[in-house]
């Protein structure tokens, strides 16, 4: 069992907090390499009144808990690749999905980095019990993760400072949206052997949806969340021993967040400027 320190919900908002209110310096003189870099691709762009050369509070604690999540999902796709046994047995495009998505999460992690000037807080995450052992335990968990991460990045939209900050929340909300998506493609794919095919998926909202069809969304979902403690309070579990025990995770095993530097699979779809 880890004897990593434990923190209740308090105790986790106050962390982000905190790292916003260490990074205020920072906003006063600039928003770190990623705005830099972006004003440099952008300097021959239309002048928008609206930008900013700072980040508010605000924004970096939008920012840290967005590199948690991140961080979460890096670690998810990571031990699904390396660790759950059905995953060997998909189609190559499936696993595919899985590899490309990994490097795009990480990709939106040393964004979030860049732009914040820290590492995510967090760094050792927890999952229900036989999250990679039973297929059906960890699409669930995933289409969850993805289900919170595009509610999460709305709220950025809502509240970000910038336009430019507000543009690409937006721009990831839609990636986060893509590999939802395709969670859900993997579910009929499952082989017999590992209780395959999968036609029901639970994610966040707590019900069973058919997998038929994968894209069943109209609209994305906002889960009714407004402010970022929302979604730090829905991803607590995960972050959290206290939090994970309580919920039922399985503490015995944690995962640490392993970075490293990403591949995308297109170099079109990479982060060029706050243009695209």
């Amino acid at each position: 069992m880890s004897d990593r320190p434990t923190v209740d919900r308090r105790s986790f908002l106050r962390a982000t907090r905190a790292a916003s209110l260490g990074l205020a310096s920072l906003a006063a003189v600039g928003s770190g390499p990623l705005l830099a870099r972006a004003a440099a691709q952008d300097k021959d762009a239309k002048p928008d009144k609206d930008r900013k050369d700072k980040l508010t509070k605000g924004d970096i604690q939008i920012l840290v808990a967005a590199e948690i999540a991140e961080a979460l999902a890096v670690t998810t796709y990571t031990n699904i690749i390396n660790a759950a046994p059905f995953f060997t047995r998909l189609a190559s495009d499936d696993q595919g999905y899985l590899e490309a998505a990994r490097q795009e999460e990480m990709s939106h992690y040393l964004l979030e980095q860049s732009a914040s000037g820290q590492p995510s807080p967090i760094s050792v995450f927890y999952y229900p019990p036989d999250m990679f052992d039973s297929a059906q335990t960890t699409l669930n968990v995933l289409v969850s993760l993805e289900d919170a991460f595009i509610a999460a990045y709305l709220v950025g939209v809502r509240q970000f400072s910038t336009p430019d900050l507000r543009v690409t929340a937006a721009r990831i909300m839609g990636i986060e949206s893509d590999h939802r998506t395709l969670a859900r493609v993997v579910g009929p794919g499952v082989a017999a052997t590992d209780g395959g095919p999968i036609e029901l998926i639970t994610g966040i909202q707590g019900t069973a949806e058919s997998v038929d069809p994968p894209n069943n969304n109209g609209y994305e979902r906002t889960l009714l969340w407004t402010e970022i403690d929302q979604a730090i309070a829905a991803l607590l579990p995960f972050a959290d021993q206290a939090a994970a025990l309580k919920a039922g995770f399985d503490i015995s095993r944690p995962y640490v967040f392993a970075p490293f530097s990403p591949t995308l699979p297109q170099e079109l779809g990479d982060f060029h400027s706050f243009l695209g």
